[in-house]
């Protein structure tokens, strides 16, 4: 059975409203995280295409996080504006049930949850460790560092390069290089002009006309040796190539399902991963709680716009507790892996009560009895 007409205008307009949402939420938060990026790309004098593909990686992540909050905008918004065009009560005059018009979000909290779990099993994983390599590459790379002309770098402690200035053909000139690595003497070079040479993995900086100067660190003797040219290893800084432990949100599926045994890091933090693999699976379900609290808030037809505003502060502050409980019961399980079931357990109630709060909603002789009931069991145990 198909949305109907009804359905179809319901589910356009949120999806317009959904995708407003959320490419503006998406953007505001890309942009602030785009800043604390940009300094790192500035301070380590790397191409706006490295930063560029550093920033769009984190906007998967960023979305996924984003879509069940931008979902709830949009279907407010949309049940908002059928309460105030009449719409709703015209549907239900029709004899339509709060169903028929919940159908349309119920079919689009599918396809945001779907999105989500993709995102979550496999563009996430690929995302971070992309992510993590090109971070790498930037804190490692020596030679992008050496180019930025009238700036002291230093990638690593006590070694800090300066150039005065590039000339057309890419040579460094005004170079000066302090190394104070070694616990016995300082070592200082420098040099009219560098260039910097690469073969594979080899680099290396071949400086002329200068001088170095060797200070004994103990005796304080200082020797000065001129030269033409002289070599300085480069290699050393070349981007790292060697393992990393990889986090448990940057794994796939199947490596928090299965580590291997001699994993350190599982063998340090096993509630990490524990509580990451059910957090990937249970919170595609947000989305589906999320259009139920609306349904049971507002989908219901009304007379008067009275009581609207407290209807939607009250469905998002439904929305806000079971996302909280979800997240308490997630830190929970890191601790104790015996609260897991309570991950499952927050959407699957809060569905549950939604979907029974619709059903008291849609029929008020059983609101009442029910109303009935509770009062005569709270007048029950007044007397005992």
């Amino acid at each position: 059975m198909g949305l109907g007409i009804i359905g179809r205008d319901i589910f356009r307009q949120t999806v317009g409203a959904l995708l407003l949402v959320l490419v503006s939420l998406t953007t505001v938060v890309w942009l602030a995280t785009a800043l604390k990026q940009l300094k790192l790309i500035v301070s380590q004098g790397q191409s706006f295409w490295l930063f560029l593909k550093m920033t769009l990686l984190v906007l998967p992540n960023l979305m996924a996080l984003i879509a069940p909050i931008a979902l709830l905008i949009a279907a407010i918004h949309t049940l908002n504006r059928l309460s105030g065009d009449s719409e709703l009560i015209v549907i239900n005059a029709s004899g339509a049930t709060v169903w028929r018009v919940a159908a349309p979000f119920l079919v689009l909290a599918l396809i945001v949850s779907g999105a989500i779990a993709v995102t979550n099993f496999f563009v996430q994983p690929y995302s971070m460790r992309t992510l993590r390599a090109y971070v790498m590459q930037v804190r490692t790379d020596l030679i992008s560092q050496v180019l930025q002309a009238g700036q002291f770098t230093s990638p690593e402690r006590n070694l800090t390069f300066h150039i005065r200035e590039r000339d057309k053909n890419n040579d460094l000139l005004g170079l000066i290089l302090h190394d104070d690595r070694d616990q016995t003497q300082s070592i200082s070079y420098l040099a009219e002009r560098g260039r910097i040479q690469s073969n594979g993995d080899q680099s290396v900086l071949i400086m002329f006309d200068g001088q170095i100067q060797r200070l004994n660190k103990e005796t304080r003797d200082l020797k000065i040796v001129t030269f033409k040219s002289n070599v300085f290893d480069l290699s050393q800084f070349r981007p790292k190539t060697g393992r990393y432990e990889i986090k448990p949100r940057e794994r796939y599926l199947s490596e928090l399902l299965h580590p291997a045994p001699d994993d350190k890091y599982f063998k340090r933090f096993p509630g990490k991963f524990r509580s990451e693999l059910h957090e990937r699976i249970v919170s595609p379900l947000y989305p589906i709680v999320f259009v139920f609290f609306v349904i049971a808030s507002l989908g219901h037809a009304r007379t008067t716009r009275d009581g609207w505003f407290w209807q939607i502060a009250i469905c998002i502050a439904l929305c806000v507790v079971a996302r909280v409980a979800g997240l308490a019961a997630t830190n929970l399980t890191t601790i104790n892996a015996a609260a897991t079931p309570l991950m499952y357990a927050v959407p699957a109630l809060s569905i549950i009560i939604a979907t029974i709060a619709v059903h008291v909603r849609m029929s008020p002789k059983l609101g009442f009895k029910i109303g009935l009931e509770l009062g005569q069991m709270f007048k029950t145990e007044t007397r005992n």
